[in-house]
């Protein structure tokens, strides 16, 4: 079913200026769940009205195209804000943010400050900060990463 539908989410996602930043098809047959995260392009914050604007566009265009049956579940939502940062261009857009990051070359998970991307593409290098100094990873050594919220108190 996602090969049906992702097409169909992207374009609409696209026509909005928006991206489709990840789709997750789950639940069953009679009853799918789809998980729909959009992002902005530029960085702004997706909003509540993003989500809905988002939703209806998305719901007309499956009801249309009858691919994710009658009876499917349709979530839209933000990546939140421990998104993961998968490509070097979410690493260079966080730069100044904290990031949690899973690499044997920072052996094991390493909290810190995104302070650069260098490197050529295909080659990029993740500078990170912490309390022990700079630490620079090449991103395809990174097993897992996202970016590290903490509640004030």
């Amino acid at each position: 079913m996602q090969h049906a539908v992702e097409p169909i989410v992207a374009q609409e996602v696209g026509a909005l200026g928006l991206e489709l930043f990840s789709l997750t098809v789950r639940g069953s047959r009679q009853r799918p769940v789809l998980d729909v995260r959009i992002d902005h392009p530029d960085g702004r914050k997706v909003t509540v009205g993003d989500c809905a604007t988002a939703s209806k566009a998305i719901e007309r265009a499956l009801d249309a195209a009858k691919v994710a049956g009658e009876a499917y579940v349709l979530e839209v939502s933000s990546p939140g804000m421990e998104r993961p940062l998968r490509h070097a261009a979410d690493w260079r857009r966080f730069v100044g943010r904290l990031a949690s990051v899973n690499s044997p070359a920072l052996g094991g998970r390493t909290e810190g400050e995104i302070i650069a991307v260098e490197g050529e593409p295909g080659a990029e290098v993740g500078v990170l900060r912490d309390a022990k100094g700079e630490h620079r990873v090449p991103l395809a050594a990174v097993k897992d990463a996202r970016l590290a919220f903490h509640w004030k108190r």
